[in-house]
């Protein structure tokens, strides 16, 4: 594909990455990322009427700062509606990151602090191929462009989108980590656990007999699942999946038999039927363990555990339009499309629970969540042309 912007193509949307991911936006605070978006939408002639905030944010309950990001360009060809999208936020980990380039790469200037290259390149892929089609007056069809909001503490903003305000697209496509030329038709999916575990106090020097250690109980029933294998990676047959148990808290001094703990897991697969199996085992082992765990005077703990879907799995066949489509984008852009099922969550979850099959494809993060993340510029570029021949609808009309 030949540059519309030349080489000036590869300048801007290299700047607008840089200036993305040096914006503080951590899950629920994302207002300054999505006014920068906004801002730049707007210089490029989008009158206002063409942006707004959903309620997310509020429909979640958490409090955020701003709904998801949603801006309508109506098209100059005729053709299907067009949803292009990325998360706005990132984790807690980037605050104060400095985006330094050294050559083909990207990374943070501190070593305390991860890049955000996790989604900022997303959204300057979102982004950038918007402005490149209203500054270079490109012929394309209608567009939605929708920025999420708290995509890292559950999928919020695309659980909670206002569908009604998405203008019907009939393909949908989103941005984040990953190759440029890999397209994700397939995601896990995930339940969330909040495990209580309530035992009886005593002192732990003088009478330690008549307490009953929710530590204890909560010891017992994590070795029941490790031995049992419905601990970490799970494989059952034809089944498989993982859980973990990923947060412990209770107690708070040494001569008193703690009699609270809290605990929070998850359990994920593919298959719904066999997650709600590896949940049925967690409870039946913490059940066990609770009757188990007796005092001197034969009283046993008490377990409580609710559970919540984060998200559902979903898997698309190759056919699906939106797949047909990302795969002849990435052939049109000089690469290999190529297909793969995940293990984590995606907004793309939610959108396919919403009824609006999506497919993601990356732009170059690798490390992410971590403060070895880096940005490869070549793949973020190459994601950029992706981009913008997704936006112009110039690939193979098949879909």
């Amino acid at each position: 594909m030949t540059d519309p912007l030349g080489q000036n193509f590869d300048r801007l949307a290299v700047d607008r990455v840089m200036d993305l991911m040096a914006i503080p936006g951590p899950s629920g605070r994302e207002a300054a990322v999505a006014t920068h978006v906004a801002d730049l939408l707007r210089k490029a002639g989008l009158p206002d009427s063409a942006i707004r905030h959903d309620s997310a944010a509020r429909r979640a309950g958490t409090g955020g700062e701003v709904g998801n990001l949603i801006v309508k360009l109506p098209g100059t060809t005729r053709g299907p509606r067009r949803l292009m999208m990325a998360h706005l936020d990132t984790v807690p980990l980037c605050e104060g990151a400095e985006p330094v380039r050294k050559g083909d790469w990207v990374h943070a200037r501190s070593s305390e602090t991860a890049l955000g290259g996790d989604n900022r390149a997303g959204v300057a892929v979102v982004l950038n191929s918007a402005l490149t089609v209203l500054e270079q007056k490109l012929p394309h069809p209608p567009l939605t462009l929708l920025f999420t909001v708290q995509e890292e503490v559950g999928l919020l903003g695309a659980r909670n989108v206002t569908r009604g305000q998405l203008g019907k697209p009939s393909l949908c496509f989103n941005w984040d980590g990953g190759a440029p030329n890999i397209a994700v038709i397939g995601a896990t999916g995930d339940d969330h656990l909040d495990i209580e575990v309530r035992g009886l106090a005593s002192h732990a020097g003088g009478h330690p007999e008549d307490g009953v250690s929710a530590i204890a109980v909560a010891a017992r029933a994590i070795a029941d699942l490790t031995d049992n294998g419905w601990h970490g990676l799970i494989e059952k047959g034809r089944n498989t999946g993982t859980s973990n148990i990923g947060f412990v808290s209770g107690g708070g001094a040494t001569n008193v038999v703690t009699n609270h703990v809290v605990l929070r897991a998850e359990a994920r697969s593919h298959k719904p039927q066999f997650r709600r199996r590896i949940v049925s085992e967690f409870r039946k082992a913490f059940e066990r363990a609770a009757r188990a765990t007796t005092n001197a005077a034969g009283q046993a703990g008490q377990v409580q555990i609710s559970v919540r879907d984060k998200y559902e799995a979903f898997r698309m066949p190759k056919s699906t339009p939106c797949v047909t489509a990302a795969l002849a984008a990435v052939a049109k852009a000089g690469m290999d499309p190529q297909t793969r099922i995940v293990n984590g969550g995606l907004d793309a979850n939610w959108m396919y629970t919403h009824g609006l099959p999506t497919v993601t494809l990356g732009c170059g993060q690798a490390g992410i969540h971590t403060v070895e993340e880096t940005l490869h510029i070549p793949s973020f570029l190459a994601a950029c042309r992706v981009g913008v021949v997704v936006a112009t609808a110039t690939e193979s009309e098949a879909d």
